[in-house]
């Protein structure tokens, strides 16, 4: 295991010691060596361990097995590192993917990183460990490039099926000035409509029985039971729903992409915008990450301001 804060390296007053005093590094080490791993000392709270990529899945099933077990996927998402700066003692990465592992007995969060090179963006599918993987794992090749082999229907998932290039990538244009003039010429529509048009089989389902044909319904994306830009694809049996296909790229707004052009605190009024009938409940998660990563301390008065909100 290599670890960043050695003798060598004083430990700064913001660094919490969680990376070191978190009983889940010591059964690493016994179960995988001192050498397998990489903890990234860092102001989150929780471990960061970077991982190889040929041991990612034996880790993941492993901490998925313990005694007091990391039952839960909260996240998974990609990140460019290609300008990173602050990277001394870390794997060389031009992006990585990361996992956030919860283990509810423990009351303990641990993050997995995987680094990558750019002219190799494959990483093994978890989605055989977390079934929630699957989305999360289409997100990011959507969104950066990265291929998880052996995942089940690795499509779309937030953008339209005709979009080019990975938005979250360093090097994609942040606004809308720096592409060219959008022009909807007759055969981009229809080329547009043409990759709206649901293809079942796509889905694994089929478009019938040998009596009768389904029938496939779009509910949506505007539609007053779904409370917002939701579409879904129903197959129909008649009058009864056999199975459906989720749409949720309606509600991707970019959030994301905005913040690389914003300061801290300008990005503020854009997390209103992720639920504008409960604005604070986004600016409250958002603040409080500001003020851990700043090691800010809040007056009480603030703290009581925010309860009240």
């Amino acid at each position: 295991m290599t670890d960043l804060t050695t003798q060598d390296l004083a430990q700064p007053d913001w660094q919490t010691r969680d990376h070191l005093d978190d009983p889940v590094i010591g059964e690493l080490r016994n179960r995988f060596g001192p050498d397998a791993f990489t903890v990234q000392p860092t102001r989150t709270g929780i471990p960061v361990v970077w991982v190889r990529r040929e041991q990612l899945l034996e880790i993941i099933t492993f901490l998925r097995k313990l005694p007091k077990p990391y039952v839960m996927l909260y996240d998974l998402h990609g990140m460019d590192e290609r300008l990173r700066t602050h990277r001394a003692g870390l794997p060389a990465a031009d992006f990585s993917v990361f996992y956030h592992l919860l283990s509810i007995e423990r009351n303990r969060d641990i993050m997995l990183k995987v680094a990558l090179s750019e002219n190799d963006l494959h990483v093994p599918t978890i989605t055989k460990i977390f079934a929630n993987a699957n989305w999360y794992e289409r997100e990011t090749w959507e969104m950066f490039g990265i291929t998880f082999d052996g995942h089940p229907h690795l499509t779309r998932i937030m953008m339209p099926q005709t979009w080019e290039g990975h938005p979250l990538r360093k090097d994609y244009p942040a606004r809308a000035t720096e592409f060219d003039p959008f022009e909807l010429t007759k055969q981009k529509e229809d080329l547009e409509m043409e990759a709206m048009t649901f293809k079942p089989e796509e889905w694994g389902m089929k478009r019938g029985t040998a009596n009768e044909d389904f029938m496939f319904l779009n509910l949506g994306p505007n539609h007053p039971s779904a409370h917002g830009a939701f579409r879904i694809i129903l197959q129909l049996d008649g009058e009864e729903i056999v199975d459906c296909v989720p749409d949720i790229g309606y509600h991707h707004r970019g959030a994301e992409k905005m913040g690389e052009r914003q300061s801290w605190h300008s990005y503020i009024p854009y997390t209103d915008r992720i639920e504008y009938l409960g604005g604070c409940v986004n600016e409250m998660p958002y603040v409080l990450a500001v003020e851990k990563l700043a090691g800010i301390k809040v007056p009480e008065r603030v703290d009581v301001i925010r309860v009240m909100l």
